[in-house]
């Protein structure tokens, strides 16, 4: 499966993460990828960026060494009601917006407590997309969260990192995951995660979990740029059209 676009991924300003906003584009250049998008940590994070950086990504040009940027957040999760950790001012001017739980930031909890905290994170009109629902630190009732996933028009992330070097213990929940997406046509996004910029594009992991689950790519939304812009642009209270 061919990847155009990086769509999770972090710089210095997350607090964890080691490379720059430049140091990122140029390494996407080297690989060939077309588009990334710059998702650091909402302000929960502990020394994660304040607000205002988000406010002021629109300082960061549109096009680094012919990669398209999208400038996004992965906001964290903070309660059971799906609270995201930024303001919908904040969020609206924003071209992509990750959600996912960490721990912390949201409540751990049951089944039941965790399936309810994402899918009301879901039902949050300006959330594009689950990241890592995998996770288990936060088990869930993995059908649920697919049918909502579809429900809600939201993408759920393969996260090549949950496969690779975090979150141990992802992989059976994720491989389950992809066998209900495929199952009940829910979108996917395959992330790098990517916490340093050598790992922009690294999808290994991932792409070996859906192949052996025969996932289509037309199923997969980075894929090609027309069907991420696609997925963007469904939003009607964004405040433009992603280009």
């Amino acid at each position: 499966m061919k990847f155009v676009a990086d769509l999770h991924i972090h710089t210095v300003a997350s607090g964890h993460a080691y490379s720059t906003i430049l140091e990122n584009a140029r390494a996407a250049a080297d690989i060939g990828l077309a588009m990334i998008a710059i998702t650091d940590h909402g302000p929960d994070m502990p020394g994660g960026p304040h607000a205002y950086h988000f406010g002021n990504l629109k300082a960061v040009p549109e096009e680094l060494f012919g990669v398209r940027i999208l400038k996004g957040v992965e906001a964290n999760v903070i309660d059971r009601d799906g609270t995201l950790d930024l303001a919908e001012e904040r969020l609206a001017g924003l071209d992509i917006v990750l959600a996912g739980l960490h721990s912390v930031c949201s409540p751990y909890g049951s089944v039941l407590e965790n399936t309810q905290m994402m899918v009301n994170a879901m039902k949050n009109p300006w959330v594009d997309a689950i990241v890592h629902p995998g996770n288990p630190e936060f088990l869930v009732d993995a059908e649920a969260i697919v049918k909502a996933a579809v429900e809600y028009d939201v993408a759920l992330e393969i996260n090549n990192s949950s496969l690779k070097i975090s979150r141990v213990g992802s992989k059976p929940h994720c491989e389950n995951i992809a066998c209900l997406a495929k199952e009940y046509g829910a979108k996917i996004i395959v992330g790098t995660d990517s916490h340093f910029s050598l790992a922009i594009g690294d999808f290994s992991k991932a792409n070996e979990l859906l192949e052996r689950v025969e996932i289509s790519p037309d199923a997969v939304i980075n894929t090609s740029i027309e069907g991420v812009l696609r997925h963007l642009n469904r939003r009607s209270n964004r405040k433009q059209s992603v280009r």
